[in-house]
């Protein structure tokens, strides 16, 4: 595929509350956000990489790690009620309205340290234009089928039924790990991301799956990284 035809959008507001300031606190001695911007420009042409961020700050400390600012995200837009989808088409918009029209998006969020260019470029093989979206997974530990239960009539009930005794002959469940998300633009256009039925697996391993969402994920993140 061509990546000129690809607008790469990296989500990062000012008001993260689990780990306050995340996105640009330093991890292992640089900004947090810079592991995105970095493994993006290992790949997409600079001006295809957009950085949505209503907080000046981040927006310096992107421009300074070499990306092109063209917009400041609104404050509408910044809340913590705000959905992916308000956000990505708010960026497919404003590069519309300039004459820029792409086909596919992708979506790298900052917390993911560990999803590297690699990664991406080969998620990126997997995608195809009649597909809604290829995204990132991990192998879930929990499975419906063995330890997820819901609670019924004051009961807990295996979540998926089956009669499977060892955990090793349930089918494999997956979980997105938030990491890469390719998507169809006309797809998410027309449907929430929630709605898509086309959707192509990307696996990842644990480590390299890893969000950094709490300040125990944090903690965790940094003793792995002094290790790599």
């Amino acid at each position: 595929m061509s990546y000129n035809n690809v607008l790469v959008v990296i989500p990062a507001r000012g008001g993260s509350k689990g780990i306050p300031r995340k996105n640009i606190k330093l991890f292992n001695g640089r900004p947090l956000i810079d592991y995105t911007i970095k493994a993006a420009l290992r790949i997409f042409p600079r001006k295809n990489i957009c950085i949505s961020s209503d907080d000046e700050e981040i927006l310096t400390v992107a421009e300074d790690l070499g990306l092109e600012i063209s917009f400041k995200r609104p404050d509408c837009l910044a809340t913590d009620t705000s959905g992916s989808r308000e956000v990505l088409l708010h960026a497919v918009d404003f590069y519309e309205k300039k004459g820029y029209v792409y086909d596919t998006l992708v979506l790298l969020q900052p917390t993911s340290p560990f999803r590297t260019f690699k990664h991406i470029e080969r998620a990126l093989k997997l995608y195809e234009s009649d597909l809604d979206m290829v995204v990132s997974v991990k192998e879930s530990k929990s499975n419906p089928y063995y330890n997820l239960f819901e609670e019924e009539q004051g009961f807990l009930r295996k979540s998926k039924k089956g009669s499977f005794i060892r955990r090793q002959d349930v089918p494999k469940v997956y979980e997105y790990n938030g990491a890469i998300y390719i998507i169809n633009i006309n797809s998410i256009k027309e449907k929430d991301m929630s709605d898509f039925d086309k959707i192509r697996k990307f696996e990842m391993d644990e480590i390299s799956s890893m969000d950094l969402d709490t300040p125990f994920d944090w903690k965790i993140g940094e003793l792995l990284s002094n290790n790599f």
